[in-house]
């Protein structure tokens, strides 16, 4: 018999590969420490949101949904360090969406104005693999809180709720889209440019290669399919690295 209890059922093999909650370091994000550290690493903390502001938001965007489970799409560093409780994991395909290098990051993370560098962003593109995480909706308050804590600590990602496929249908989730107003969202970037960037970029939590890096690593080791992301790593370590 199946114990539905367990957030695994589905998958048990993910088990090992998911950091546990109570374990995460983002599950304990705090807004002070985050421009404590960002200024004393020499980054540029204005783009730090608010608490209050960023509280305000969570309540508009989610009027009318807390009371009901809510499924969250996981497709970067959330698929194997969800730092929230979930109930349910299924793996998940987001079609009309796809990992984009388009985040430029000049802030200090994992690059600064000197080194710029790139992240991932959830962009318009022909779909994307990875997981669906189902929170209770007695836990929403407090998990959705600590998810607009990391994933809104600025202006990048916007929240949405989009159409995933998993293997039980069609279910709603949420996630965080790249905010084609945020200056640090740059659409149009040319992939050559893109991988220039990740192959050069650096600041004060690393290099956006190591970054890049650390997703194919998981990523192979969960099973996650991404023929373009793996491209890309490909051309970014034939391209030189920053002298």
């Amino acid at each position: 018999m199946i114990d539905t209890s367990d957030p695994f059922r589905h998958h048990p093999r993910l088990r090992d590969l998911v950091i546990p909650a109570e374990e995460s370091t983002f599950r304990h994000i705090d807004t002070n420490a985050i421009l404590q550290f960002v200024t004393e690493h020499g980054g540029d903390p204005s783009f730090i949101t608010p608490d209050e502001d960023r509280d305000t938001e969570r309540a508009a965007f989610l009027k009318d949904r807390w009371d009901t489970d809510m499924w969250v799409f996981a497709y970067g560093s959330l698929i194997w360090d969800p730092a929230i409780v979930f109930s349910e994991l299924r793996r998940a395909h987001a079609p009309g969406y796809a990992r984009r290098f388009i985040l430029v990051d000049t802030s200090g993370g994992r690059g600064s104005v000197a080194s710029p560098g790139v992240m991932a962003a959830l962009d318009y593109g022909h779909g994307c693999d990875g997981l669906a995480l189902r929170v209770p909706r007695e836990l929403l308050e407090e998990e959705t809180r600590r998810l607009w804590q990391r994933e809104r600590i600025g202006h990048a990602y916007l929240p949405a709720f989009i159409t995933v496929q998993t293997e039980m249908g069609d279910v709603e989730a949420l996630t965080f889209i790249a905010d084609y107003k945020a200056y640090l969202i740059q659409p149009d970037l040319p992939y050559d440019r893109q991988v220039a960037l990740c192959a050069t970029g650096e600041g004060f939590l690393g290099t956006s290669r190591a970054y890049v890096e650390n997703i194919i690593t998981h990523f192979e080791e969960m099973r996650i399919h991404d023929a373009d992301l793996k491209q890309f790593w490909t051309d970014v370590c034939a391209h030189p690295a920053k002298p």
